[in-house]
């Protein structure tokens, strides 16, 4: 399989999972994207078009640590991300996997985040 046809059928999924999941002001769209280096996490309000949370393993606060995109690094992540939005008054989210599957690096960001205290 080649990467066109890949990628064509990793946007289509993602459609397919934006279609369903729509953040509003009570309950943000957590998007998560995994690049080959690094990964990005925002709460989104859809109704605004806003981002209310923002975290990356580029990002002032987690650059000392040496993130990887690896399981590791998604813990700690959602961790992070799970703590900077309590602070800021979200406690419940609507999870967008970004058309990746649910298992790995996903599942140990999604675990972090719920143990730090989110709900979805």
């Amino acid at each position: 399989m080649n990467i066109k046809t890949k990628n064509v059928l990793r946007q289509k999924r993602r459609w397919r999972i934006r279609k369903k999941v729509a953040g509003t002001p009570e309950r943000p769209r957590l998007s998560v994207h995994f690049s080959n280096q690094h990964i990005y996490a925002q709460a989104i309000d859809d109704d605004k078009g806003a981002t209310l949370v923002f975290v990356s393993t580029v990002g002032k606060d987690l650059r000392d640590q040496k993130l990887k995109a690896n399981v590791a690094g998604a813990s700690a992540l959602g961790k992070a991300f799970g703590e900077k939005a309590k602070d800021s008054g979200i406690s419940k989210v609507v999870f967008d996997r970004n058309g990746r599957k649910y298992h790995g690096c996903v599942k140990s960001f999604a675990d972090a985040a719920r143990e730090a205290g989110l709900e979805f």
